[in-house]
């Protein structure tokens, strides 16, 4: 059976991988890229000779979303779509202005949703579809200065979970991909909010921090192709699992996480990474 599968996000990265993950398995790729200036690497996927279609995708326009659906629609229905778009916002929660936060939600989030909107519809008739939304550990796990892209995957973690309940019925499945840190251009892609200037105050805390992380992690770096086979793998699994961790980081620290309260995880965490220091007990009223 050929799949006819429609990624956002599809230029780098996790969407990349998937793209060229199914279209080498024989599936129709429509691949969604925001800016089709950067899609120098879907063209050599079609100049193999592989059926991958470029089409421009900005998941903050209705416009643009209705357009890509319409021609992913076009050979026949879509069986899989894949929300992959979304990028980061880093900056202490106290300097995040609302500008940012609105950017971070209009793409990771209302971006899944209005995508969701477009797709799920047809999926629902026809009684058969699968829904992969690319999370994070961040979905559980929310890091110092990650404040805005953490509660942007909170919220798509919410949504997936709603979805399944409400789209299952139907026979719509629903997958959520949550990856750990993996080398990918996603990194380059960061915005970091004005205010967390050199001369912002959470600056040496924020050294100290990515320091101890960087060590942390220490060790050969994970596959990214690992997430695309995990999406490939979901299209031909008739009762997927909701929650799929990626990631040798996020097998270890997200049921770590769920295994204790919050106090307990921060402590193992900030005794691991040398930062007991950095958290000082509230004087006594």
């Amino acid at each position: 059976m050929t799949l006819n599968v429609l990624i956002t996000g599809a230029n780098s990265g996790f969407g990349l991988l998937t793209a060229a993950a199914f279209a080498r398995a024989g599936h129709r790729v429509h691949a969604g890229l925001r800016n089709p200036a950067k899609g120098a690497a879907l063209k050599a996927l079609a100049d193999e000779g592989l059926p991958v279609t470029a089409l421009a995708l900005d998941v903050t326009d209705t416009a643009s979303i209705a357009a890509a659906v319409s021609k992913a629609s076009a050979p026949g229905p879509i069986d899989v779509l894949v929300n992959n778009a979304g990028f980061e916002v880093s900056g202490p929660v106290e300097h995040l202005s609302d500008a940012s936060l609105q950017r971070q939600f209009d793409t990771n989030v209302l971006g899944v949703v209005r995508m969701v909107r477009a797709v799920a519809p047809a999926m629902r008739e026809r009684g058969e579809g699968l829904i992969v939304n690319v999370s994070s550990v961040a979905g559980h796990i929310s890091a110092p200065f990650t404040g805005a892209y953490s509660a942007s995957k909170h919220a798509v973690e919410a949504l997936s979970e709603t979805l399944w309940f409400e789209l299952r019925p139907f026979g719509v499945r629903v997958v959520l991909v949550e990856p750990g840190a993996f080398e990918t251009s996603f990194g380059a892609n960061v915005v970091t909010e004005p205010a967390y200037d050199e001369a912002s105050p959470y600056r040496p805390i924020a050294a100290r921090f990515n320091a101890a992380m960087a060590a942390f992690r220490s060790g050969p770096p994970q596959e990214p192709q690992e997430v695309a086979d995990i999406i490939l793998a979901a299209a031909f699994d008739p009762d997927p699992k909701l929650r799929q961790l990626a990631g040798d980081d996020a097998r270890m620290l997200v049921p770590l996480y769920r295994s204790m309260d919050f106090e307990g995880f921060a402590s193992v965490m900030l005794t691991r990474l040398g930062l007991t220091d950095l958290v000082k007990a509230p004087a006594a009223s």
